[in-house]
């Protein structure tokens, strides 16, 4: 079956840039590029956490493989300086990913705007910040990649992801359309969509998570998604596949199976 995007398969001499990459998934996804010899340009709010990475993996008189671009996705100007940046060192960008989100469990019954446009603002305006950035090089040039990591809480409506969910589902449906739009200038578009994944958001939780994996499987599973050229790439398959079949399901159904399933 041909591939729905380009595969990724050799990522030496290559440049990533990973945003949202101090902690979880990030952090292991910048890891995992660096030993496939990637050169990663690292952004996120936590510099001390990017600095480490550097110090790590920099080291002296050659050039370094990791590129410190502290920003806040949620400063449009930010972003557009730490993509210039990253150009400058580095003369092009084959691959961006965008990781970063906050989370916080909410419910209606304890409804929050300032939480509800907190979550908008990071997970979904902060992609478009990046996309803004990155899309007009991808274009001109007919090459690159965009991933973008959303989540099964965006697959259907779940109880506390009422400030979360929406903004992962708005992230799919981004992801499709720019698909359908850059498929043929060459450029790949992928959308990441984990399960519950032992990083510093999901910690938050109260309730036991099926199926837990470390951020190093989730960027293991990321990676080979993208060496096989997928759009949508799920995991742990244990637990994704159930989720994706509840999408399935009419509401008089689904509505009573997450009732009960949750106890809420």
């Amino acid at each position: 079956m041909k591939p729905l995007n380009p595969p990724l398969a050799d990522w030496q001499g290559k440049t990533a840039w990973i945003v949202g990459a101090s902690t979880g998934i990030g952090r292991a996804t910048v890891l995992a590029l660096l030993e496939r010899g990637a050169r990663v340009g690292v952004s996120a709010r936590n510099v001390e956490a990017l600095e480490e990475l550097a110090l790590l993996h920099n080291h002296a008189g050659q050039p370094p493989r990791v590129i410190v671009l502290p920003l806040d996705v949620r400063d449009s100007a930010a972003v557009a300086a730490a993509h210039a940046q990253l150009l400058a060192a580095a003369g092009a960008i084959d691959f961006v990913l965008f990781n970063a989100a906050t989370y916080g469990a909410l419910r209606a019954d304890a409804f929050s705007l300032e939480q509800m446009l907190a979550h908008q603002q990071v997970n979904y305006v902060g992609a478009l910040n990046v996309l803004a950035a990155v899309l007009p090089g991808f274009v001109a040039g007919g090459a690159g990649h965009v991933s973008i990591t959303g989540s099964v809480a965006g697959f259907r409506g779940l109880p506390k992801s009422l400030a979360y969910g929406p903004t992962k589902a708005a992230l799919t449906n981004l992801a499709e359309v720019l698909y359908v739009d850059l498929h043929a200038r060459g450029i790949g578009v992928s959308v990441v969509q984990p399960g519950f994944v032992d990083t510093p958001l999901t910690a938050k939780n109260d309730f036991r998570m099926p199926a837990l994996i470390t951020p190093a499987q989730a960027a293991e599973a990321m990676l080979e998604g993208w060496r096989r050229g997928d759009f949508e790439i799920h995991f742990p398959r244990r637990f994704t596949f159930w989720m994706k079949l509840m999408r399935l399901l009419p509401y008089r159904l689904y509505f009573p199976a997450v009732a009960r399933f949750t106890g809420l």
